[in-house]
């Protein structure tokens, strides 16, 4: 059964962040300790109590495709009713559409328990707030006040539709047309692989679709944003007839099947109706500004799917016996956990999780400052930190959750491998995550070419010099909390050599800076990782006494295991930065 972590969260949230981060954000004047707990705590038995049963029953079943439409599998609908009661739809939007305003950070913390009990459930109302995003930055008045109470309390739904069967992550190919009528156009055209494009929660979805105006320029300067319901929405809000679009199939997926991903047909008759957010060929910027948010939450949900994973082979290894301790008794096998190799992969698993969440909340609280502070300066520099670390969030993460996932069911052994077990669910699920929102390769060409070279490596180059200057200062009097520190700063270093080698690339090959991008997004995972689990460890040491002594005790165990087993990939990973470009670049495609 699934537990959510909350001393966990709470220890990033609280201890390793802190309430003073956001003193100096008006918006989040009433932001304290008590009100995240108590958010967390409902959060945390809605997802325990109504998502998680749900999670096994919704994998052996899938979605469910008709002409007459999508349903979700047994269970879901009312789960989303449940969910909307709630009110859990209108957290983290504006209040002045309904939504209740708290940090991204703690919206961030209550998407990790969702995604963790059950991921296909979480993508729907992710989706949403991804549109309802969409809109508030670039819709018009009549727009958002027409569609956004309705999505923001959860009465409808969202999505995001880019991708067509020709046109994956090149959305400059797309051929979805739009042509004027009026106050509004008719679109056509067929999109591909859109999550919950379809489905029997609400009456109404709001597509918004990118798609090209008549006469539009080619590639990326011809794209426009549009709103496209499943039905349509008269001026007071009424529902009338059905718009031009449906899902004429859904994918048979390698994981997360109570999740619908759509073929959807835009225009078999007379064309979709659709109404143009903002300005023509502008639709590629519109959607970029959402996405570090969208990126943020895709990030999130590799670690969130990891620990739900290590909490299961955690489960197992308790009861499951087989050979002998370390210290036979003579009593018979031993549970598993006992062994140094299970031990070893359990620490890994529950090293990483909290190496990764710690950073994707601190990257989350740099978005709550860039969009809230007080300061314009304090508001640049975090809004500059925020999208450096937003592609390593999501590619580190994901990419990190795959291996996590995977050790989940080394550690069940061969009963891992079956499906009745669990294990195997989380690796098919947590899979697609490296690839939503741009896969990794695509994060690391973002991160070295849009947020690196843009400014030539200052955003780092401050980043590094603060952690550096964080970990010199951190008292070591306990050994971990100084093998901790010590790993950190020598990563540190190497990150700065690697950075220094990557901008150099970057001044002369662009094609060999490429050929490193993702060992070096990588590395910087590791090494930011390491940063955080040396406070964390100090903050540990100073707090490890009383009724939570094993819980901290636990976190100087996590961040010794950390510096000693994991980040020593660190160097490995500049040698390969600093060396390994050519042969990447000096290989011709036929030899492959």
């Amino acid at each position: 059964m699934y537990q959510a972590p909350l001393k966990d969260i709470g220890f990033v949230l609280h201890d390793l962040i802190g309430e003073r981060a956001l003193a100096d954000c008006p918006a989040f004047a009433d932001y304290s300790a008590e009100l995240a707990g108590s958010i967390l705590e409902e959060a945390a038995r809605f997802a325990q109590d109504v998502l998680e049963p749900l999670n096994q029953p919704g994998d052996r079943e899938g979605a469910h495709w008709s002409e007459a439409g999508v349903t979700a599998p047994k269970g879901f609908r009312e789960a989303y009713q449940a969910f909307v009661a709630g009110g859990w739809p209108q957290l983290g939007s504006s209040p002045e559409y309904g939504g209740q305003a708290v940090p991204q950070m703690l919206a961030s913390a209550v998407q990790e328990i969702l995604a963790s009990a059950n991921l296909a459930f979480k993508l729907c109302p992710m989706l949403t707030h991804g549109a309802v995003h969409a809109l508030e930055l670039c819709g018009s008045a009549e727009q958002r006040a027409l569609y956004l109470p309705r999505m923001v309390s959860g009465e409808w739904t969202g999505t995001m539709v880019l991708t067509e069967p020709h046109a994956g992550s090149d959305l400059g190919l797309i051929r979805t047309r739009a042509t004027p009528q009026g106050d509004h156009y008719r679109i056509f055209g067929q999109k591909i692989f859109i999550t919950w494009g379809d489905h029997d929660y609400t009456e109404n979805i709001i597509h918004m679709v990118l798609a090209r105006i008549d006469g539009a320029p080619a590639g990326t300067r011809g794209i426009s944003l549009f709103i496209v319901p499943k039905r349509l929405v008269a001026a007071d809000g009424s529902l009338g007839a059905r718009n031009d679009v449906r899902c004429v199939s859904i994918e048979h997926k390698l994981g997360i099947h109570a999740s619908p991903t759509c073929v959807m047909a835009f225009g078999e008759r007379d064309g979709a109706l659709g109404y143009l957010v903002g300005e023509p060929n502008r639709g590629l910027e519109y959607m970029f500004i959402m996405m570090n948010t969208a990126r943020l939450a895709v990030g999130l949900e590799g670690y969130a799917v990891s620990e739900r994973a290590y909490q299961r082979a955690v489960q197992w290894a308790r009861t499951r016996l087989q050979g002998r301790g370390p210290a036979p008794s003579g009593k018979g096998p031993a549970p598993i956990i006992e062994h140094a190799d299970v031990k070893r992969m359990l620490l890994g698993m529950k090293a990483s999780v909290e190496a990764m969440r710690a950073l994707t909340l601190y990257a989350a609280c740099q978005l709550d400052l860039a969009a809230h502070h007080r300061d314009a300066a304090v508001r640049t520099a975090a809004q500059a930190r925020g999208d450096l670390l937003i592609p390593i969030v999501k590619a580190w993460c994901t990419e990190l959750g795959v291996e996590i996932t995977s050790t989940g069911i080394q550690v069940h052994g061969g009963m891992g491998y079956i499906e009745e077990t669990g294990a195997a669910q989380y690796l098919r699920d947590v899979r697609i995550t490296a690839i939503y929102e741009g896969t990794t390769g695509i994060q690391a060409n973002d991160l070295i070419g849009r947020k690196i070279a843009r400014d030539g490596g200052a955003a780092m180059t401050a980043l590094i010099a603060a952690m550096s200057a964080e970990l010199e200062e951190l008292p070591a009097r306990e050994p971990a909390v100084q093998t901790a520190r010590d790993g950190a700063l020598a990563a540190a270093q190497c990150l700065r050599a690697a950075t220094h080698a990557l901008l150099a690339y970057l001044s002369t090959n662009a094609e060999q800076a490429a050929a490193i991008a993702v060992p070096y997004l990588k590395l910087a995972g590791y090494a930011m990782g390491g940063w955080l689990m040396a406070k964390s460890a100090a903050l540990a040491a100073e707090r490890r006494s009383g009724a939570d002594k094993a819980f901290y005790t636990g976190k100087l165990a996590t961040a010794r295991f950390y510096a000693e087993q994991i980040l020593p990939q660190v160097p490995a990973l500049q040698r390969i930065v600093e060396a390994g470009a050519g042969s990447v670049t000096d290989t011709e495609s036929d030899l492959l």
